[in-house]
């Protein structure tokens, strides 16, 4: 638990906060010292303590050893997470508690290191680390203003019935706009941070410009192609062309939801279909976040093929729903969030008919949630 004291007043600096946590003197002080050349440091001898100056400070990373009095690292690790969910922990492990650093990061844990960790690996793991947390801080408060974004618009249709179907489709456009807009302003801060660093290191940063320029490039066209089809409403169809399913399930995880390494895939490694590379997009995306977003900590993904179609397998270990919910849930215009609109499996079923795919939702309160689409197979 975290202790309701007041925080101090501290200095603000524009260098990342970084929190060592280790009962060890010598390896504390010597990973302080090591990291102090790029980071604001700050160290701490127990659990308790360094979990004190997590209310005080808005650190990027915490770097916490496994084993110590009073309060184990797994168990700091658990009080983190309650406190702060976007905030990177690296796990340090001695001999003989490699398994439990494995285990850490079913808790929690961005990574962990060997120690002593080596210092080249351990400033790269911090620079990467504090990167993830900055971008991770971005999602979380653009999700925010997007939740409340939509409360003011589903108020905003109760108010006003006879144009229902306007708001709906604003409230339409915004919920598939959030995602891509959050990865669009999470990597243009991570370019500008890679432009200031090219000045003064060494060339191959320019590899990692490029490829988040790219990523940057392919959710603004998403965008683009969602506020286009907002001006047109249904005056014009999606434009449809042969795509391998599996290579845009690939494309979707990394774009929209930064490799999460929660999303598995499996299957075949290759499933050509007929549609529109953007409205697919779309349903995926809302699928996949309605999953993560049920607590799941594994969304696998499954692809098939026998005759006739081509399937595609959803399957999380999230919270689940009861039979009455989810027939609601595939009705439309239902949902169990607080800031949810009801309409992301509505969007997604009006998306799919116009492929000629089918949707079927199995699932069971506690047991996670399944979902099987089937589409026509591509001859071509």
């Amino acid at each position: 638990m975290f202790p309701d004291s007041s925080p101090p007043l501290v200095e603000v600096s524009d260098r990342p906060l970084v929190l060592v946590i280790d009962d060890e003197y010598g390896p504390r002080e010597s990973i302080a010292y090591t990291l102090s050349s790029e980071f604001d440091v700050v160290t701490a001898s127990r659990a308790l303590e360094g979990l004190q100056r997590l209310r005080e400070r808005p650190f990027s990373v915490v770097i916490l050893d496994i084993r110590m009095p009073e309060m184990d690292g797994i168990r700091a690790l658990e009080a983190i997470r309650q406190h702060d969910r976007e905030i990177s922990v690296v796990m340090l492990t001695g001999y003989g508690t490699l398994q439990t650093a494995q285990q850490s990061m079913v808790y929690g844990a961005n990574q962990y290191l060997r120690k002593p960790p080596d210092i080249s690996e351990l400033m790269e793991t911090v620079r990467l680390q504090s990167q993830a947390a900055q971008v991770r801080r971005h999602q979380a408060r653009l999700t925010a203003e997007m939740e409340v974004m939509n409360a003011t618009l589903k108020r905003e249709i109760e108010a006003k019935e006879p144009h229902i179907w306007q708001a709906r489709a604003a409230v339409e456009l915004v919920h598939d706009l959030a995602n891509p807009l959050t990865v669009v302003i999470g990597y243009a801060d991570l370019l500008v941070q890679e432009a200031k660093k090219m000045a003064r290191r060494e060339p191959e940063h320019a590899r990692n410009f490029l490829n988040y320029a790219d990523v940057v490039s392919r959710a603004a066209e998403y965008c683009h192609h969602l506020a286009e089809n907002w001006k047109q409403t249904s005056r014009k169809t999606a434009e449809y062309d042969f795509i391998d399913l599996v290579a845009l399930v690939r494309s979707v995880k990394e774009v929209i939801f930064f490799n999460n390494p929660v999303i598995a895939l499996a299957g075949v490694g290759q499933a050509r279909i007929n549609g529109s590379h953007f409205e697919l997009t779309r349903v995926l995306q809302n699928l996949l976040k309605n999953a993560i977003e049920s607590g799941a900590s594994r969304v696998g993904i499954t692809f098939g093929l026998n005759a006739d179609h081509v399937t595609l397998q959803i399957a999380d270990n999230g919270e689940g729903m009861d039979e009455e919910t989810a027939r609601k849930a595939m009705k439309g215009g239902f949902t169990t969030k607080a800031n949810g609109t009801g309409l992301g499996l509505g969007i997604c079923r009006h998306l799919l008919a116009a492929h000629g795919a089918t949707m079927k939702l199995e699932s069971a309160k506690a047991k996670g949630t399944k979902i099987l689409i089937a589409f026509p197979i591509s001859r071509k």
